[in-house]
């Protein structure tokens, strides 16, 4: 690999052991030491309980200590952190780092501070990115797949989600995106549109959509697969995952408590690999990615429904805290 490397961008707030892990993972990749490492560490909100505020300097002090025994580049090429000095919360976090360094640099890598990489991921990445750099068709590449049968699915394939556990794209995709929560917007998909984002009315990922144009949650990614949409878009996943989903215990802003289904039995370690030749969606790894959201459902929606009401809760301590401060009637 040449020094045009993509430069990776981690996304951390509160969680020091989620941190550490996902940056000594990271440290395993023979790229690292060739790559730029961007970190942005969230600020807690002014009226975030105590054990927040203590958690989220604990991962500065982590941070801090990253950078110190980095010297002459030992871990990676340079560690810049970025700290910010009002909470931004997750999803204008991304957005903003997002949109930030891949206009410096053209192309991106991004983890959250829950994804724990292969030693052969960004091997992976930024292969990925090189070999369809000038194929407009392909949105992003995903580190993570669902953990289907992989068998007559090749290494890698294309299908129409952009995932968001460990993902990686370029600027002239990213440049489309908008978190756009107009009527318009909104009126522009078809029945038939939404089916089709829904994997043929079988999941319910333009609920999320619904879900942030009514207030109810606030997040970046639908916004990004619904952009996609319209640029008629892939995405090319791995047929088992160069990354593994370690934020499933209750500790992250969007991964409830419930056990994760999501990860496979093993993390993907194999490179060099075989891409695909022709940009168009697996018909097998959509069945089979069918068949699993059918099978788990009710679990998903368990989960979704658990996120949906303990945002709500937390919305509703805080709105009774800024009565309370004499902020206004609720």
């Amino acid at each position: 690999m040449d020094s045009t490397l993509a430069p990776i961008v981690l996304f951390t707030y509160n969680r020091p052991r989620h941190t550490k892990a996902t940056l000594e993972a990271l440290k395993g990749n023979l790229l690292a030491k060739q790559s730029h490492l961007y970190i942005y560490q969230d600020a807690p909100k002014q009226n975030a309980p105590q054990e927040q505020k203590d958690s989220a300097l604990e991962v500065t002090k982590l941070l801090q200590e990253v950078i110190a025994s980095n010297e002459n580049g030992i871990y990676f090429k340079t560690i810049t952190l970025i700290q910010r000095e009002r909470n931004f919360g997750l999803a204008d976090s991304i957005i903003d780092g997002v949109t930030s360094i891949i206009n410096k640099h053209s192309t991106i890598i991004v983890l959250e501070d829950d994804i724990v990489v292969s030693p052969v991921f960004l091997d992976y990445m930024n292969t990925a990115l090189k070999v369809y750099a000038n194929e407009k068709k392909v949105w992003s590449i995903a580190g993570w797949g669902y953990p289907i049968d992989t068998q007559g699915l090749g290494d890698c394939y294309f299908w129409r989600v952009p995932h968001c556990w460990g993902w990686a794209s370029w600027g002239d995709r990213w440049q489309y995106f908008k978190r756009d929560m107009s009527l318009n917007f909104k009126n522009s998909f078809s029945k038939s549109d939404i089916a089709y984002i829904n994997l043929d009315s079988v999941a319910d990922y333009f609920s999320h959509f619904t879900l942030n144009h009514k207030g109810k949650i606030k997040t970046w990614a639908i916004f990004n697969y619904l952009i996609a949409y319209k640029h008629n878009a892939l995405t090319l996943c791995p047929s088992l995952s160069y990354i593994k989903q370690i934020g499933f215990d209750g500790s992250g802003v969007h991964c409830g408590d419930n056990g994760n289904i999501l990860n496979a039995s093993k993390i993907n370690t194999k490179f060099p690999i075989l891409f695909p030749d022709t940009i168009v969606e697996s018909t097998l790894a959509l069945q089979r990615i069918r068949d699993f959201e059918l099978t788990h459902k009710t679990t998903i929606t368990k989960r979704i429904a658990h996120k949906i009401q303990k945002i709500s809760t937390i919305m509703q301590k805080s709105l009774s805290v800024i009565a309370h401060r004499g902020g206004g009637s609720i």
